[in-house]
Order: C-alpha cells, then sequence, then structure tokens
C-alpha cells in the first residue's frame, strides 16, 4: 500500500471529542516526512518512525507546523484550516519522499492528515512545502456539509 492523502478517521472523531486545539495555538503541531514505500492515509491514528526519512538534514519527528489564531476559519458550510507558513528543511538530502504527516505533539502525538505531493529527490539543497492559501476553496483542511 503507498502513502494517500487523507484527514485521519481517528481525527474527525477526536474534533468531536475536542481533543484538538488547532486553532489558537493551543497545541503543538509538527509535519513529518515519509519515503515511498510508506501506508500512511485516512486509518492513521498517531505519528511513527515506520517509513520516515532519515537522511542528512532531517531529524526525527520533522518539523514545527507554525499555527496563529487566523488559521482556522469557516464560511456557512465550510471549515478550513492551513499552517500559517510552510514547512521547510535546510541542506536536506534524501530520495523517495513523498508525503507529510501532520500531527498533533500536545495530544500524544495523534495524527491529524496526511498531504501526498509526487516523489521528490533533494540533494544537499533547501525543501520547501509551500501552504496553499487559506480559505474554503484551496485550504489545506477543508471540511464541507452539502
Amino acid at each position: 500500500m503507498a502513502n494517500a492523502a487523507a484527514i485521519s478517521v481517528s481525527f474527525l472523531k477526536e474534533v468531536l471529542t475536542g481533543t484538538h486545539n488547532i486553532g489558537n495555538g493551543g497545541n503543538t503541531m509538527k509535519g513529518a516526512l515519509y519515503l515511498t514505500s510508506g501506508s500512511l492515509g485516512f486509518a492513521t491514528t498517531a505519528y511513527s518512525t515506520t517509513s520516515e526519512l532519515t537522511n542528512t538534514g532531517y531529524s526525527a519527528g520533522g518539523a514545527a507546523i507554525t499555527v496563529d489564531a487566523n488559521s482556522v476559519s469557516s464560511t456557512s458550510k465550510t471549515a478550513y484550516w492551513t499552517p500559517s507558513t510552510s514547512v521547510s528543511w535546510a541542506t536536506l538530502t534524501a530520495s523517495g519522499i513523498d508525503a507529510l504527516h501532520i500531527y498533533n505533539v500536545t495530544q500524544s502525538s495523534k495524527s491529524i492528515m496526511v498531504v501526498t505531493f509526487t516523489a521528490q529527490t533533494v540533494t544537499a539543497a533547501d525543501f520547501t512545502l509551500t501552504m496553499p492559501t487559506n480559505d474554503s476553496a484551496t485550504a489545506l483542511m477543508r471540511i464541507a456539509v452539502p
């Protein structure tokens, strides 16, 4: 099984129980990079080192995800969220990276979502994942009702 982009089902349940506090910086988030050999997706429940990148320029657990008070917004039918800044690693050397796992460090490293992209190879260069515009059409996470 390959990595698949998805909001973690466990996250959706935990939203209903008030586990996560994303909107006002109440919880610490991180993003970890994973190789194409991984199998992250909707069933991912927590951060794991299985298939996580271990190369030069990368530390286990990934990088901090910046969240500010304006990160979570909504329209009449859509709630949405995008990290406040892009996520980056300096002088990274790696090949076969195709997923970013965003998880909540404050809440026992519980999974939030998996974001996938075309497999990347980087050789001693800065690697940046640019976040989309935070609006109801393009935000990284969008939860909508019909």
